[in-house]
């Protein structure tokens, strides 16, 4: 029978003090910041209705929902306060 090679481990060299470290999922959820990003989960949303969901659908609530927070900001900056409370909305 013929042995197997045994794969060299290759080191990892630490990186510098002070620097900072960047990994492949981070850097990829930095760069996709795009207009089709929703607040609102598509599958929970079609999963709430029970019924089918248009694709224009999700953009239109998620515009409700901006406005939603939005007008909740604004009254909790009106009332002096830096946090958001359910009787904002």
């Amino acid at each position: 029978m013929a042995k197997k090679k045994a794969k060299k481990k290759v080191a990892r060299k630490a990186p510098a003090r002070g620097a900072k470290r960047s990994t492949k999922k981070a850097a990829g959820r930095r760069t996709k910041a795009s207009a089709a990003d929703f607040i609102i989960s598509k599958s929970r949303t079609k999963a709430a209705a029970g019924i089918n969901v248009s694709g224009e659908f999700y953009a239109a609530l998620d515009a409700a929902v901006r406005g939603l927070i939005a007008g909740a900001e604004q009254r909790a900056v009106d009332n002096g306060r830096k946090t958001l409370r359910p009787h904002d909305l």
